[in-house]
């Protein structure tokens, strides 16, 4: 059913998946460009849009390349701070009051910049936004939900000399180490600084992630950094399912202890099985998916990017988030990159209703989802009690709007 864009936009909103690096304001980009001499494809919006930050890409390489602008201008303390502090500003302005930003910091990270301070900068400008947000009259009359954040390390699968000094060092220092015993080992060492970052440095560090080229860099490779946070009591998620099929979610759940699954979009893709029959193909997938659904393990949905990248999709309708939220799996809509993706909370939202027809029970679900798998830094009454409001806030609105709650 269709909904008014201003209830889409006024009612609270998660967004468990977005890039740091993905989500700058364009504005701020070529800013800090022509602050630090980075040379750029174009030095106006118009231009960028045209000729690096698309609404449409061929492929996924395509649509990366505008990382190599972006993480370019955000290797010092004052511009990760500003960014971080920008996207925090840029989510509450259209009512995303909770958000967990994920970054690889191992990619800014050099002899004068090192991991402990790249934390400390993102955290800063994330908190500084918080704090001012925080004081809004509504949100101090308890008349709104409040404003918090979570930040996620995400490790690389596939890693190259030239994304950092950092991977530079490790490739020179360990040159006889199988190029998957490298991945691994900068991995360990990220959670391991995710960690001292929440213990010694009090950040809300909250969950470890792994990205990256999923074909030839399988999961299993990283078992040991995600034994570790495993063992630390950080939450864990998983890029899965993207650019590859169900054996590659099977692998973030079994070796990864994967809390959620980042994308998840070839899940039920019998193709990507390598199993003799489609009979035991079908077996897996509708095995795999029950447990995911049984153990309430989490997708996190980006439907832009999806059909910017995979070009099979074609078009929105064949995604499968409806059979997701059909099969009634934990699934919440994310912007993955708001900046690379041209979208933000209220688009993503926008097009699943409009696309799948949500009812408002369904797109109640989806969005409270995202609030109760969040990684919240918090205790856990804390968390409920967050919830709580977000569903009481959530369904003023409904009542605001006249909108009806009808199970389906």
């Amino acid at each position: 059913m269709p909904f008014p864009r201003t209830f889409l936009t006024a009612i609270p909103k998660a967004d468990l998946h977005v890039h740091l690096g993905g989500s700058l304001r364009l504005s701020t980009l070529i800013q800090l460009a022509k602050d630090q001499g980075v040379k750029l494809p174009s030095f106006t919006e118009e231009g960028l849009r045209e000729l690096v930050f698309k609404n449409e890409y061929k492929n996924l390489p395509e649509y990366l390349l505008g990382f190599r602008y972006t993480e370019a201008v955000m290797r010092n303390p004052e511009s990760l701070e500003q960014v971080a502090y920008e996207l925090a500003y840029d989510c509450f302005e259209e009512n995303v009051c909770y958000v967990e930003v994920r970054f690889a910091p191992q990619r800014y990270l050099s002899s004068a910049f090192p991991i402990d301070a790249i934390f400390t900068s993102v955290n800063k400008g994330l908190a500084r936004a918080t704090s001012e947000i925080n004081q809004q009259t509504l949100i101090r009359e308890g008349r709104v939900p409040a404003f918090h954040y979570g930040i996620i390390g995400c490790a690389m699968r596939k890693i190259r000399p030239e994304f950092s000094e950092y991977y530079e060092m490790l490739t020179k220092f360990h040159p006889t180490m199988p190029e998957g015993e490298c991945h691994a080992l900068a991995a360990r060492e990220l959670v391991r600084s995710l960690i001292k970052a929440r213990d010694e440095q009090g950040i809300p560090a909250v969950g470890f992630d792994l990205a990256g080229e999923e074909k030839g860099y399988p999961a299993e490779d990283f078992k040991n950094a995600f034994d570790l946070a495993h063992r630390h009591f950080l939450m864990k998620t998983v890029h899965a399912g993207e650019a590859f099929g169900p054996p590659s979610i099977f692998q973030a759940i079994t070796d990864c202890h994967t809390d959620r699954i980042g994308h998840g979009t070839h899940l039920f893709d019998t193709s990507r099985v390598d199993l003799p029959t489609e009979g035991e193909r079908q077996r897996y997938v509708h095995a795999l998916a029950e447990y995911i659904a049984e153990r309430r393990i989490t997708i996190e949905v980006c439907l832009t990017s999806n059909l910017q990248t995979i070009p099979e999709l074609a078009d929105l309708s064949r995604h499968p988030f409806r059979r997701m939220v059909e099969e009634r799996l934990s699934c919440t809509l994310c912007t993955d990159n708001r900046l690379i993706s041209h979208t933000t909370m209220t688009d993503e939202i926008e097009k699943a209703v409009n696309t799948f027809n949500l009812s408002a029970h369904r797109l109640r679900n989806v969005i409270i989802c995202g609030f109760k798998r969040s990684f919240y830094h918090g205790t856990y009454r804390e968390k409920r009690k967050y919830v709580r409001h977000i569903i009481d806030r959530f369904d003023e609105l409904m009542r605001e709007f006249n909108i009806a709650d009808v199970a389906d």
